[in-house]
């Protein structure tokens, strides 16, 4: 074993090296906060984590990990891993408040797992593209350069690309979700809102309830509920809207949700709770699952354009 050139030993080895050192950091740290990675620590750790994979990239040469984490005997066992890790955490019932397989978010072995599986993702991508970009360029000098890029090639870095951008910014964009309850009273500006802990915030929205609509089925069980209010900001905008279940009201990257009212007042509740969620973040993860989307259509189109044997 270690003997080069390494194999599945070597690469499932450092998988159980990695579990093992994230239930020693369980042990002695307890769960992993992510809210030390708030902004602007995220995309400085983002920065420093695609800075270090391009030195681990050109120095792949000389430093042999760093090579073999490229391969597919580094890949599997730590998509194994991953896998699994994520099949216990859809089994065992999660809790923000748990600890170890109830909170797998904040477990170590967990989040090691992830990161080194993007690290991987990142080499990998890094090693197709070096290898896309040097097929462009001519063995001669004289020689004219003709951009051919295969439709396989193209759909192996966007799907690996989308991998990594939408991991590494679920993961780090997860400390700047901000998720609030606020509840307001007919004719009131309300301007605040209740985190899980019950800590209150000061927003840059705030929402006046106009009035609370309720519909009822024949036997008086609600059919639907929402809320006519008016919405301001910092910013100066100022309107009028509709929030219904599922139908959220966006202004400022927050969406406001019909979360609850009142429910001994019925239709004639006069206090309505909505639910505001902010998760700068998305978009980029949206970004990384489309361009997987468009991976996953070049590789489509790259074998149906193969020639009939």
């Amino acid at each position: 074993m270690w003997t080069k050139p390494w194999n599945w030993r070597e690469g499932s080895a450092i998988c159980l090296v990695l579990t093992v050192a994230g239930l020693l950091l369980q042990l002695r740290f307890g769960p992993v906060s992510w809210s030390v990675f708030a902004w602007p620590a995220n995309i400085i750790t983002l920065a420093t984590l695609v800075g270090a994979l391009v030195i681990m990239h050109l120095t792949r040469k000389r430093v042999y990990f760093f090579r073999f984490l490229s391969t597919l005997h580094a890949a599997l066992p730590s998509i194994v891993t991953s896998l699994v890790l994520t099949m216990i955490m859809g089994l065992i019932r999660q809790d923000d408040g748990g600890q170890w397989f109830s909170n797998m978010l904040t477990f170590w072995p967990f989040v090691l797992a992830y990161v080194y599986m993007t690290i991987i993702v990142g080499l990998t991508t890094l090693r197709r593209l070096s290898s896309i970009i040097k097929g462009l360029i001519p063995s001669k000098p004289a020689q004219p350069t003709k951009v051919r890029v295969k439709l396989n090639d193209m759909a192996f870095v966007l799907n690996h690309a989308g991998l990594f951008l939408a991991l590494t910014c679920a993961t780090l964009g997860n400390a700047d979700l901000r998720d609030l309850e606020m509840i307001t009273n007919q004719g009131a500006i309300e301007w605040r809102g209740v985190d899980a802990d019950g800590v209150l915030h000061d927003l840059p929205i705030a929402i006046e309830l106009q009035r609370f609509i309720m519909e009822t089925y024949d036997d008086g069980s609600p059919k639907r509920f929402a809320s006519d209010i008016r919405v301001r900001t910092k910013r100066g905008k100022d309107f009028e809207a509709t929030v219904d279940v599922n139908h959220p009201v966006e202004v400022d990257g927050w969406k406001i949700y019909q979360y609850s009212y009142d429910t001994q007042a019925g239709a004639a509740s006069r206090i309505s709770v909505f639910e505001l969620v902010r998760d700068p973040w998305l978009p980029y993860v949206y970004a990384g699952i489309f361009m997987m989307l468009a991976g996953a259509l070049f590789m489509l189109f790259g074998k149906n354009s193969r020639p009939a044997m």
